[in-house]
């Protein structure tokens, strides 16, 4: 139960405070005068749509400045709370709010993999926001995690209704790459270490006895170098990063045992529970199997892998067969998908890359449940598709999943809105972009090591090239929509 309550406030929240360009010169054209701001003190405006879904919209105290940005909050584990929310974390919105902007977001109508309702009841949103105080000039989308997903498919979706994006720590390999890419990890998983656990076709019934299955079979590997190796093995099929915690130090280089000690905790403490149990939602949802790996070479995807040299030193320094365990892999009876749950996951979502607002995403380098590759993922669909001029990638050196301070938002928030006010891109340099994070004071420059733990914690911007996605899909070749 601790770790399911972790894993809400990590999914749901994206961490408790997630977080040279002046805030003047990054402020559009304000629009005509509103009944959003200026009353002196904060109004909210909260109500419930037909789906059961909630909202929730925010005007600053002081006058509009006529942009609103509209937050897709991230997964929320199934049974969990699932309040309407309209910001990150409580100093970005004391920031936006203090600038001028309006704010709003909504519930969705479901827990777990709420794709489609999301996409449906955040442009509700935008439309109350619209009917209530009138249109923006400019509507900016945002959101971290599953909601960088869905701020990705909105602008795909609805291009009319918004002005720029700002996806953090998306899911921009889009739903079915993400969760072929799952199945991946758990198909290596199950045939080398774990026979018994189910990694498709997971029932509401079985899914809590099947990620505890999971969990011991784990555990056990983890005692032996052999285990260690074939645990290291299936992370690097996810391109899973080897480092965990947030504020740690990256290991070295070629410190492989401390790598593959932090892919077995993105394993225990986070993702098997998305792959082992939460999956059952998702299948429900979808209305069968979204996933497959027929035709997958695993030999040749771990040649690709961002850990394959982890893999290697660890299966010598075991004394085991890499080839052996590659041709089990590759020999073993392969997982075909419920044609409708593809169709169903491609709609909510995957992308084309016909942007047509400028974008900026933003993510950690150590993302083990997000992994970093999915920015490649987006940045490759976008630029066959001739648009890759809109699209700009930040990447902030810190382990965890969506650990931005709120420095590292704001300051990516006035990247792009400086994008918007002139026209053309001027991103700094990773340098650059610290020190003016930095600027903001120590109120911005921190991060949420629990509730009661928020220390003190420096801009961390850095120039990163994600590897190759191994599992790309995105929409050019498939006949929907």
């Amino acid at each position: 139960m601790a770790r399911m309550k972790r894993l809400a406030g990590m999914a749901l929240a994206a961490g408790l405070v997630i977080g040279g360009l002046a805030a003047a010169s990054a402020t559009p054209a304000a629009a005509a005068p509103s009944t959003c701001g200026g009353t002196g003190a904060v109004t909210t405006k909260a109500g419930a749509f037909s789906d059961g879904s909630t909202y929730l919209i925010q005007c600053p105290s002081g006058a509009w400045n006529g942009t609103l940005f509209l937050y897709s909050h991230g997964y929320v584990v199934p049974g969990e709370a699932n309040p309407a929310q309209d910001v990150s974390d409580p100093v970005t919105q004391s920031w936006l709010l203090g600038n001028g902007y309006a704010i709003a977001g909504s519930s969705y109508a479901i827990t777990g993999w709420a794709v489609k309702s999301a996409l449906t009841d955040q442009v509700a949103t935008v439309n109350t926001f619209d009917q209530t105080y009138g249109r923006p000039s400019h509507t900016i989308a945002w959101g971290a995690s599953l909601g960088g997903m869905i701020t990705a498919g909105l602008i795909q979706d609805d291009p009319s209704l918004f002005s720029a994006a700002l996806p953090l720590c998306g899911v921009l390999s889009g739903g079915v790459a993400t969760w072929n890419t799952a199945l991946d990890a758990a198909f290596a998983f199950q045939q080398l270490i774990a026979p018994n656990v189910k990694i498709v076709h997971i029932s509401d019934a079985d899914a809590a006895g099947n990620l505890t299955a999971g969990e011991e079979a784990i555990a056990a590997a983890q005692q032996t170098p052999q285990g260690q190796a074939r645990i290291a093995l299936a992370a690097a099929l996810g391109d899973t990063p080897g480092w965990f915690t947030p504020l740690s130090p990256e290991p070295g280089a070629t410190d492989y045992s401390a790598q593959e000690v932090n892919q077995y905790l993105w394993d225990t403490e986070v993702t098997f529970p998305f792959v082992l149990d939460f999956r059952s939602q998702l299948e429900d949802v979808a209305g069968g199997n979204p996933s497959w790996n027929t035709g997958v070479n695993y030999a040749a995807d771990l040649s690709k892998s961002a850990d394959l040299a982890e893999v290697q030193a660890l299966y010598a320094k075991a004394g085991l067969s890499l080839s052996k365990d590659l041709q089990t892999l590759n020999s073993a009876p392969r997982i075909s998908a419920d044609p409708f749950a593809v169709t169903y996951l491609a709609q909510n979502v995957a992308y084309n890359g016909e942007i047509s607002v400028p974008t900026l995403t933003m993510h950690t380098i150590g993302d083990g449940l997000v992994v970093p590759e999915n920015e490649q993922a987006y940045r490759s669909v976008v630029d066959r598709d001739g648009r890759g001029a809109l699209l700009q990638q930040l990447f902030v050196s810190r382990a965890g999943h969506c650990a931005f301070t709120p420095a590292e938002i704001v300051t990516s928030m006035k990247v792009l809105l400086n994008r918007m006010s002139t026209g053309h891109w001027n991103v700094p340099s990773p340098a650059e972009l610290n020190a003016e994070a930095a600027a903001l004071g120590p109120n911005f420059n921190i991060y949420a090591l629990s509730s009661t733990d928020i220390v003190p914690t420096a801009p961390e911007f850095a120039s990163f090239s994600p590897t190759r996605y191994l599992r790309p899909f995105d929409l050019f070749p498939f006949p929907i929509l």
